[in-house]
């Protein structure tokens, strides 16, 4: 009965528009009352739930990505991504997926990547006579990039969801295969579909403007280098190497680029503070609802279940990857990770599965999520920067669907994608 009241009471608030934080949470406590626990759990459990440490990397890489979003940092690194695949069929579908690729190890946040290098790009590609539901589904799919690469938010939550006994370090490094991965599948689907509608290629600008290019470009790219390269080598944790990312911004576009005004500092650390409020009280009404869940031993039920449908990890790992895929249409990605690692975790590890693969899949998977109707975020913010239908857009995102998810099939059944990496530095 108290799952049913658990899982009900959630569903019925979120079909009424609550905000999912305040489902998770109200859930919580109209289960927790009905079980006879004190009240005062649900707020115990919430705040043990946003207590860890490194939690703490998540505020300052947000601040440190709006910053470089107001600072100029997103149109260099378009400008660089132009200059090195723009020649080629398509070209600005190819710029679009690879500037996600270098905005995202600036960001980390698909968001991020979709409302910056969407605010760029789609303009530019309606102008030179692309589509624009091409060019909006390009950027949608082409955001889960920030999600797979240095720095990733999610990959945080993930390793704290986990009990944080998981190295965030191993974590950004498990992903920048598969994230790389993704990139050449979707630019082998742009390729194709700018082919078929007859796209143009933009001409080669030579050696001497990709030097440019790249030179005004480094300043952010180093940032990539700081965070990945501090945080794998030990120098620093992830949550110094967020205080370290907005000190640089802020060096970067003050002094070096000179782009951030008295006003965009105010908007960028005001809009850091209110993403990181809402991230974290997700996040602490997510830990509350998983706790709840592995006090009903669901994670044990779950196990039996599967178990009882098969022993076949390959089957096991379609299952669990239709589950997510199927969840993650109506839900946020981070309650997600939250709610369901404790979960799912378990259930692949008794399976064999190494837990950073399994955190590689689940993000990846997530991020396919958040590309899908109804409660798909990017592909909100994708559709009102490209000013279509969310209708409009699904028609003709096929092809990019279908490269994510021979992606997500690809890294769920070669682990070495996402393990061979990590292994060369331990």
């Amino acid at each position: 009965m108290e799952l049913w009241i658990l899982f009900g009471s959630f569903v019925v608030m979120l079909l009424i528009g609550t905000p999912v934080a305040f489902c998770l949470g109200a859930a919580s406590f109209f289960t927790v009352l009905y079980m006879g626990l004190p009240p005062v759990v649900v707020f115990q459990r919430l705040n043990s739930g946003i207590s860890a440490f490194a939690l703490m990397a998540i505020p300052f890489f947000i601040y440190a990505g709006d910053l470089m979003v107001r600072g100029d940092i997103a149109r260099r690194l378009v400008a660089l991504a132009g200059a090195l695949v723009g020649h080629l069929r398509g070209g600005l579908g190819q710029v679009n997926v690879l500037a996600s690729v270098m905005f995202g190890g600036v960001s980390g946040s698909a968001a991020a990547d979709a409302s910056a290098v969407g605010g760029l790009m789609v303009p530019q590609m309606k102008a030179r006579g692309y589509g624009v539901d091409y060019a909006v589904n390009l950027t949608v799919v082409g955001s889960i990039i920030a999600l797979m690469i240095p720095p990733s938010h999610n990959m945080i939550i993930y390793s704290i969801s986990a009990g944080g006994r998981l190295s965030i370090a191993d974590l950004f490094t498990a992903g920048i295969v598969p994230g790389l991965l993704l990139a050449i599948s979707l630019m082998g689907a742009a390729y194709v579909v700018a082919r078929r509608r007859g796209y143009p290629t933009e001409p080669f600008q030579g050696l001497r403007y990709l030097g440019q290019m790249l030179i005004s470009a480094i300043p952010g790219l180093l940032l990539v280098l700081i965070i990945f390269g501090g945080v794998r080598s030990g120098i620093f944790t992830a949550s110094e190497s967020a205080n370290i990312a907005v000190v640089y911004a802020l060096l970067v576009t003050l002094l070096v680029y000179r782009t951030l005004s008295w006003e965009d500092f105010k908007d960028a650390t005001l809009g850091a503070v209110r993403t990181s409020a809402m991230v974290l009280t997700v996040i602490g009404s997510a830990a509350c609802f998983g706790w709840l869940l592995a006090f009903l031993k669901v994670p044990t039920a779950m196990i039996e279940f599967l178990q009882g449908i098969s022993d076949n990890p390959l089957v096991i790992l379609l299952l669990i990857n239709v589950m997510l895929l199927v969840l993650g249409t109506f839900m946020d990605m981070s309650p997600l990770i939250v709610i369901t690692t404790p979960i799912f975790l378990p259930v692949a590890m008794a399976f064999g599965v190494d837990p950073i693969h399994f955190g590689v899949i689940l993000i990846l998977n997530l991020g396919i999520g958040l590309c899908t109707p109804p409660v798909g975020a990017v592909l909100f913010v994708g559709c009102a920067v490209g000013r279509i239908g969310i209708g409009t857009a699904m028609k003709s995102i096929w092809p990019f669907y279908g490269a994510a998810f021979g992606t997500l099939m690809l890294v769920t059944y070669i682990p070495a994608l996402s393990l061979w990496l990590p292994s060369m530095f331990r």
